[in-house]
Protein backbone atom coordinates (compact mmCIF):
# COMPACT_ATOMS: atom_id res chain seq x y z
CA UNK A 1 0.00 0.00 0.00
CA UNK A 2 1.55 3.75 -0.82
CA UNK A 3 1.83 5.68 2.07
CA UNK A 4 -1.16 8.11 2.50
CA UNK A 5 0.82 11.63 2.97
CA UNK A 6 -2.82 13.11 2.87
CA UNK A 7 -4.37 10.67 5.90
CA UNK A 8 -1.31 11.32 8.31
CA UNK A 9 -1.63 14.82 7.43
CA UNK A 10 -4.94 15.16 7.95
CA UNK A 11 -4.37 13.18 11.73
CA UNK A 12 -1.45 15.20 12.48
CA UNK A 13 -3.60 18.69 11.97
CA UNK A 14 -6.79 17.72 13.87
CA UNK A 15 -4.65 16.47 16.90
CA UNK A 16 -2.72 19.78 16.78
CA UNK A 17 -5.94 21.77 16.70
CA UNK A 18 -7.17 19.47 19.78
CA UNK A 19 -4.39 20.95 21.59
CA UNK A 20 -4.66 24.23 20.48
CA UNK A 21 -8.42 23.87 21.50
CA UNK A 22 -7.27 23.02 25.00
CA UNK A 23 -4.67 25.60 25.15
CA UNK A 24 -5.17 26.60 28.94
CA UNK A 25 -4.53 23.01 30.02
CA UNK A 26 -2.21 21.97 27.68
CA UNK A 27 0.29 24.64 27.15
CA UNK A 28 -0.38 27.46 29.70
CA UNK A 29 -1.30 25.45 32.71
CA UNK A 30 2.81 23.27 32.42
CA UNK A 31 4.34 26.59 31.54
CA UNK A 32 2.86 28.78 34.69
CA UNK A 33 3.81 25.28 36.86
CA UNK A 34 7.18 25.36 35.49
CA UNK A 35 7.58 29.49 36.07
CA UNK A 36 6.28 28.49 39.95
CA UNK A 37 9.25 25.69 40.32
CA UNK A 38 11.72 28.44 38.38
CA UNK A 39 10.35 31.41 41.57
CA UNK A 40 10.02 28.87 44.31
CA UNK A 41 13.69 26.76 43.74
CA UNK A 42 15.97 29.20 41.62
CA UNK A 43 14.86 32.51 43.16
CA UNK A 44 14.07 31.53 46.56
CA UNK A 45 15.93 28.86 47.23
CA UNK A 46 18.53 29.27 44.65
CA UNK A 47 20.34 32.09 45.80
CA UNK A 48 21.01 30.19 49.33
CA UNK A 49 22.58 27.08 47.16
CA UNK A 50 26.07 26.63 46.42
CA UNK A 51 26.88 25.70 42.52
CA UNK A 52 26.35 22.40 41.88
CA UNK A 53 28.68 20.29 38.90
CA UNK A 54 30.12 24.30 38.72
CA UNK A 55 26.82 25.38 37.77
CA UNK A 56 24.91 28.17 39.45
CA UNK A 57 21.64 26.21 41.10
CA UNK A 58 18.90 27.73 39.11
CA UNK A 59 20.87 27.48 36.14
CA UNK A 60 21.59 23.67 36.97
CA UNK A 61 17.34 22.97 37.78
CA UNK A 62 16.35 24.41 34.26
CA UNK A 63 17.24 21.17 32.42
CA UNK A 64 15.65 19.10 34.92
CA UNK A 65 12.48 20.95 34.85
CA UNK A 66 12.30 21.27 31.17
CA UNK A 67 12.48 17.08 31.29
CA UNK A 68 9.82 16.88 34.00
CA UNK A 69 7.40 19.15 32.31
CA UNK A 70 8.25 17.52 28.73
CA UNK A 71 8.03 13.66 29.79
CA UNK A 72 4.43 13.64 31.46
CA UNK A 73 2.94 16.33 28.76
CA UNK A 74 4.34 14.29 25.89
CA UNK A 75 2.90 11.06 27.46
CA UNK A 76 -0.57 12.36 28.68
CA UNK A 77 0.01 13.62 25.23
CA UNK A 78 0.11 11.01 23.02
CA UNK A 79 -2.01 8.79 25.45
CA UNK A 80 -5.02 10.99 25.61
CA UNK A 81 -4.56 11.49 21.27
CA UNK A 82 -4.98 7.53 20.62
CA UNK A 83 -7.64 6.68 23.92
CA UNK A 84 -10.13 8.98 23.08
CA UNK A 85 -10.84 7.48 19.24
CA UNK A 86 -11.08 3.76 21.31
CA UNK A 87 -13.37 5.57 24.06
CA UNK A 88 -15.76 6.63 21.43
CA UNK A 89 -15.52 4.22 18.74
CA UNK A 90 -14.10 6.13 15.84
CA UNK A 91 -11.51 3.95 16.10
CA UNK A 92 -12.85 1.33 13.61
CA UNK A 93 -13.09 3.81 11.32
CA UNK A 94 -9.54 4.45 11.50
CA UNK A 95 -8.56 0.89 11.31
CA UNK A 96 -10.73 0.82 8.21
CA UNK A 97 -9.29 3.77 6.31
CA UNK A 98 -6.84 3.37 3.93
CA UNK A 99 -4.06 4.47 6.63
CA UNK A 100 -1.14 2.59 7.90
CA UNK A 101 1.00 1.90 10.27
CA UNK A 102 3.38 4.52 9.50
CA UNK A 103 0.40 7.21 8.26
CA UNK A 104 -1.31 6.73 11.79
CA UNK A 105 2.24 7.58 14.00
CA UNK A 106 3.08 10.15 12.38
CA UNK A 107 -0.59 11.50 13.13
CA UNK A 108 -0.83 10.66 16.08
CA UNK A 109 2.55 10.70 17.68
CA UNK A 110 3.85 13.89 15.29
CA UNK A 111 1.59 15.88 16.64
CA UNK A 112 1.76 14.80 20.50
CA UNK A 113 5.35 15.29 19.78
CA UNK A 114 5.22 19.24 17.92
CA UNK A 115 3.08 20.27 20.92
CA UNK A 116 5.56 19.41 23.42
CA UNK A 117 8.43 21.03 21.21
CA UNK A 118 6.06 24.12 21.38
CA UNK A 119 6.17 23.82 25.14
CA UNK A 120 9.53 23.26 25.38
CA UNK A 121 10.45 26.04 23.13
CA UNK A 122 7.89 27.91 25.58
CA UNK A 123 9.20 27.37 28.92
CA UNK A 124 13.31 27.54 27.47
CA UNK A 125 12.16 31.39 26.68
CA UNK A 126 10.18 31.83 29.86
CA UNK A 127 13.01 30.41 31.80
CA UNK A 128 15.24 33.59 30.48
CA UNK A 129 12.71 35.88 32.70
CA UNK A 130 14.12 34.27 35.68
CA UNK A 131 17.96 33.27 35.32
CA UNK A 132 20.37 34.12 32.92
CA UNK A 133 21.56 30.72 31.07
CA UNK A 134 23.42 29.78 27.61
CA UNK A 135 22.87 26.28 25.96
CA UNK A 136 27.06 25.12 25.43
CA UNK A 137 25.85 22.78 22.63
CA UNK A 138 22.33 24.17 20.76
CA UNK A 139 21.74 21.96 18.27
CA UNK A 140 22.86 18.76 20.16
CA UNK A 141 19.82 19.90 22.80
CA UNK A 142 17.26 20.26 20.14
CA UNK A 143 18.28 16.63 18.63
CA UNK A 144 18.02 15.50 22.43
CA UNK A 145 14.37 17.38 23.09
CA UNK A 146 13.05 15.90 19.63
CA UNK A 147 14.23 12.50 19.84
CA UNK A 148 13.27 12.54 24.23
CA UNK A 149 10.07 13.98 22.72
CA UNK A 150 9.55 11.22 19.82
CA UNK A 151 10.39 8.41 22.43
CA UNK A 152 7.71 9.25 24.96
CA UNK A 153 4.92 10.17 22.19
CA UNK A 154 5.26 6.59 21.37
CA UNK A 155 4.97 5.04 24.57
CA UNK A 156 2.18 7.87 25.54
CA UNK A 157 0.93 6.09 22.38
CA UNK A 158 1.57 2.13 23.72
CA UNK A 159 -0.41 3.36 27.32
CA UNK A 160 -3.49 5.32 25.61
CA UNK A 161 -4.14 1.62 23.46
CA UNK A 162 -3.33 -0.81 26.89
CA UNK A 163 -5.73 1.71 28.73
CA UNK A 164 -9.14 0.64 29.54
CA UNK A 165 -10.40 3.94 31.50
CA UNK A 166 -9.99 7.18 32.00
CA UNK A 167 -8.27 6.17 35.22
CA UNK A 168 -5.23 4.19 33.63
CA UNK A 169 -4.42 7.13 31.42
CA UNK A 170 -2.98 8.68 34.82
CA UNK A 171 -1.06 5.99 36.45
CA UNK A 172 1.96 6.19 34.67
CA UNK A 173 3.01 9.84 33.63
CA UNK A 174 1.69 10.86 37.67
CA UNK A 175 2.68 7.84 39.79
CA UNK A 176 5.82 6.78 38.25
CA UNK A 177 7.14 9.17 35.51
CA UNK A 178 7.20 12.20 37.44
CA UNK A 179 8.25 10.46 40.91
CA UNK A 180 10.98 9.26 38.38
CA UNK A 181 12.22 12.32 36.99
CA UNK A 182 12.07 14.31 40.72
CA UNK A 183 14.41 10.93 42.06
CA UNK A 184 16.40 11.59 38.72
CA UNK A 185 18.47 14.01 39.93
CA UNK A 186 16.06 16.92 38.84
CA UNK A 187 17.20 19.73 41.82
CA UNK A 188 20.72 17.97 42.53
CA UNK A 189 23.49 16.12 40.99
CA UNK A 190 23.11 12.08 41.45
CA UNK A 191 27.13 12.59 42.66
CA UNK A 192 26.12 14.55 45.63
CA UNK A 193 24.24 11.09 47.15
CA UNK A 194 25.92 9.10 49.71
CA UNK A 195 26.55 5.28 48.96
CA UNK A 196 25.21 3.25 48.02
CA UNK A 197 22.28 5.81 47.20
CA UNK A 198 23.78 7.25 44.10
CA UNK A 199 24.12 3.52 42.81
CA UNK A 200 21.08 2.72 43.42
CA UNK A 201 19.73 6.66 41.26
CA UNK A 202 21.49 5.43 38.56
CA UNK A 203 18.90 2.08 38.10
CA UNK A 204 16.66 5.16 37.57
CA UNK A 205 16.20 5.47 33.51
CA UNK A 206 14.78 9.15 33.98
CA UNK A 207 18.48 10.02 35.37
CA UNK A 208 20.37 9.21 32.34
CA UNK A 209 17.61 11.27 30.67
CA UNK A 210 18.11 14.21 32.92
CA UNK A 211 21.71 14.21 33.18
CA UNK A 212 22.05 14.43 28.63
CA UNK A 213 19.90 16.97 28.82
CA UNK A 214 22.02 18.56 31.35
CA UNK A 215 25.19 17.72 29.23
CA UNK A 216 23.83 19.50 26.36
CA UNK A 217 23.32 22.66 28.24
CA UNK A 218 26.34 22.93 30.44
CA UNK A 219 28.88 20.42 29.30
CA UNK A 220 28.51 18.86 32.33
CA UNK A 221 26.01 15.43 33.96
CA UNK A 222 26.40 12.73 36.01
CA UNK A 223 27.13 9.75 33.00
CA UNK A 224 28.29 10.54 29.64
CA UNK A 225 26.35 11.52 27.31
CA UNK A 226 26.61 8.51 24.75
CA UNK A 227 25.13 6.76 27.75
CA UNK A 228 22.04 8.59 27.62
CA UNK A 229 21.59 8.92 23.54
CA UNK A 230 22.18 5.37 23.38
CA UNK A 231 19.45 4.45 26.06
CA UNK A 232 17.30 6.73 24.60
CA UNK A 233 17.79 5.83 21.01
CA UNK A 234 16.66 2.24 22.20
CA UNK A 235 13.94 2.93 24.43
CA UNK A 236 12.52 4.61 21.02
CA UNK A 237 13.83 1.41 19.31
CA UNK A 238 11.41 -0.84 21.81
CA UNK A 239 8.38 1.28 20.92
CA UNK A 240 8.28 1.29 17.90
CA UNK A 241 8.77 -2.57 17.67
CA UNK A 242 6.01 -2.72 20.86
CA UNK A 243 3.60 -0.59 18.30
CA UNK A 244 4.07 -3.23 15.54
CA UNK A 245 3.52 -5.83 17.09
CA UNK A 246 0.02 -4.16 18.50
CA UNK A 247 -1.18 -3.18 14.74
CA UNK A 248 -0.32 -6.71 13.43
CA UNK A 249 -2.13 -8.73 16.40
CA UNK A 250 -4.93 -6.13 16.93
CA UNK A 251 -4.16 -6.40 20.41
CA UNK A 252 -6.44 -3.95 22.65
CA UNK A 253 -7.58 -2.19 19.46
CA UNK A 254 -9.89 -4.80 18.06
CA UNK A 255 -11.05 -5.93 20.97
Amino acid sequence: MRFNARGAWSIYVRELMRAFRTAFQSILAPVLTTSLYFIVFGSAIGGRMPPILGIEYAQFIIPGLLMLTLLGETTSNASFGIYMPKFTGTIYELLSAPVGVAETLIGFVGAAATKSLILASIILVTATFFVDYSIAHPFLAAFYIILVSASFSLFGFILGIWADGFEKLGIIPMLILMPLTFLGGTFYSIAMLPEPWDKIALANPIAFLVSGLRWTFYGVSDVPIAISLGLTLGFLALCVTVIGFIFKTGWRLRD
